[in-house]
């Protein structure tokens, strides 16, 4: 059986390249190899970059009349079939099909954002600065730009970026995740659907031989990224060698710190529900439960009896939680349990054993609670990416904060308690770029920036809101005078405010 090609799209439509490399893509839920997905060349990325170069000058003198035009029946279209685009994620990324919508729902709400882009583009005009010299301020596109997205939310992460982009007047190349590679094109079909102009919104299927070609190439002016912290890092320390504007959010461990004080029920929902929603494999799932004060026990007892009751499985047939995303990834998370056991941890309750409603080969670990975890094991230094939940008591909220603060990355965290004053002084003090209090996923709306701190971000722009119409544009600033022809004459003096 010839499995299907997933090849790239640039110009306002699909490319095949010149490269013969692929890479397996999978269903998650069944363990079968269902497409292959092609893997750019050198020359195939600079075709993507050529692209949007060329589509760039008509596009940037597009005006923002026609591009809020293009951008709102791009909204439309999505709101109306994003169905099928959830379908698509849950087959090649595995989480369950309501997860897949809402992913793709709050991708659409940045698009929304950026449905308002002539208000946000106002510059700022001083009328008189100097006798009839008028001062005024605009931002202006910056040219073609690329955005390198991870696998776990392959159409919420690319709509970070892109709806912002080419509102500001921008081109866009897209290098989605070879692991989940259908949800790119399926947006650049329906970019094309809503009139945006070919070249505008490329989609380049690939590996670091692409992502090299785009953090090299002078026709790239800013990338914005998503993934771990040690890519993240090498993409901000290349990209910004090479001139260009970036943006590289990375890796977290994000702790859920929960006071005596917390009303446990709530809390121990919002553990299950942040830290086993889409397997684990969230930026910003809970991984670190920092219980306070006595909670310990009670609070575990409470997270295991609801733990116990998801259904892992396919997620098209109804689940709780799917498979994780490859056999590769699965097994690695598996063997941090393994780890966590060998260091002493307490198994409170192990996904490796579970019983899945799905293939005999798919990659299924079920929700799994490390209890008496320490700082010291690899269960917490690292960012394990998974259905895992590891469980650190200490004494006080003092420590609590110190544990949070002295870890190296800083992307969210959340506090659990009925006390206004204790959850102000955690907000205030915590060194931790998107805080939730009685909130455990604090994902911000696209009206504000979404961005962590420390390890979890390099180059200081966060993404969408404010922050991001700032990445994507470039300030300029025009002194004018407009004087009647007979006030003329010459005046070598260096210009002074009160002429």
């Amino acid at each position: 059986m010839t499995t299907k090609t997933i090849s790239h799209w640039v110009d306002g439509k699909s490319f095949v390249g010149t490269s013969t490399k692929t890479a397996p893509v999978t269903n998650p839920a069944t363990g079968e190899v269902t497409a292959q997905v092609a893997l750019a060349s050198v020359e195939d990325t600079r075709a993507a970059i050529d692209a949007a170069a060329a589509a760039f000058p008509a596009w940037r003198d597009t005006s923002l009349a026609k591009r809020v035009q293009i951008l709102f029946k791009f909204r439309e279209l999505l709101n109306e079939r994003k169905p099928e685009l959830a379908k698509i994620i849950t087959s090649e990324h595995g989480k369950v099909l309501d997860d897949a919508l809402g992913e793709v729902t709050r991708g659409q709400e940045v698009v929304e954002f950026a449905c308002g882009i002539p208000h946000l583009l106002k510059g700022g005009m001083t009328e008189n600065a100097s006798t009839k010299v008028d001062v005024f301020s605009i931002r202006q596109p910056i040219g073609p730009v690329a955005a390198i997205s991870p696998f776990n939310f392959p159409a919420m992460v690319p709509m970070w970026f892109f709806p912002i982009a080419i509102a500001t007047g921008n081109t866009v190349v897209l290098k989605p995740s070879e692991k989940d590679p259908s949800a790119a094109i399926w947006m650049a079909e329906l970019w094309a659907e809503a009139g945006l102009p070919a070249g505008v919104f490329n989609v380049l299927q690939g590996d670091k031989t692409s992502v090299d070609e785009l953090l090299t190439n002078s026709g790239i002016k800013a990338i914005s990224f998503v993934g771990s912290t040690p890519i993240a890092q090498y993409v901000y320390n290349t990209g910004t060698a090479h001139g260009k504007r970036v943006q590289a959010l990375g890796g977290a461990k994000n702790h859920m710190v929960v006071l005596p004080d917390a009303d446990l029920d709530l809390a121990a929902d919002a553990a299950v529900n942040a830290g086993f929603g889409s397997a684990g494999e969230r930026c910003m799932a809970i991984s670190a439960l920092v219980a306070v004060g006595g909670v310990g026990d009670e609070l575990v007892a409470k997270i295991n009896e609801r733990a116990k009751t998801i259904k892992t499985g396919d997620g098209t047939k109804g689940c709780d939680m799917g498979p994780l995303v490859t056999k590769q990834h699965r097994d690695k998370v598996a063997s941090y349990v393994d780890a966590g056991e060998a260091d002493g941890a307490t198994i409170a309750l192990d996904g490796r054993q579970v019983q899945p409603d799905g293939g005999e080969n798919g990659f299924w670990l079920g929700p799994t609670v490390i209890d008496n975890v320490t700082p010291d094991m690899s269960v917490y230094t690292d960012e394990i990416f998974g259905p895992v939940l590891s469980v650190l008591r200490v004494e006080s909220y003092d420590d609590a904060l110190e544990l949070i603060n002295s870890n190296p990355y800083g992307n969210g965290t959340a506090i659990f308690t009925n006390d206004g004053g204790a959850a102000r002084r955690f907000q205030n003090e915590v060194e931790v770029g998107m805080v939730g209090i009685n909130v455990p996923i604090p994902v911000p709306m696209a009206y504000y920036s979404f961005g962590g701190w420390k390890s979890s971000l390099f180059g200081d722009t966060h993404a969408h809101g404010a922050e991001g119409i700032h990445f994507f544009t470039r300030g300029k600033v025009i002194t004018e005078r407009w004087l009647d022809p007979s006030h003329g004459g010459l005046n070598l003096g260096f210009p002074q405010s009160h002429h």
